[in-house]
């Protein structure tokens, strides 16, 4: 998946959970439309993407 968080290993990354519930999906339906997620992955995919957000990268002074 080039590279990004994908859930429990399969197909289907954080970053698509995501925008789902950020286009107003709810819960069940995207389980309706990825039956072999489940709930925990859902809170798992936003517990991510706020972990992401409160990243900082530092830049090294390297000579």
């Amino acid at each position: 998946m080039g590279g990004r968080a994908c859930i429990r290993g399969m197909r289907v990354t954080a970053g698509t959970v995501v925008g789902l519930l950020a286009a107003g999906r709810s819960h069940d339906e995207i389980l309706a439309a990825y039956p072999y997620l489940e709930r925990e992955d859902i809170e798992q995919s936003l517990a991510y993407a706020a972990w992401r957000l409160e990243e900082r990268e530092v830049a090294l002074n390297l000579p």
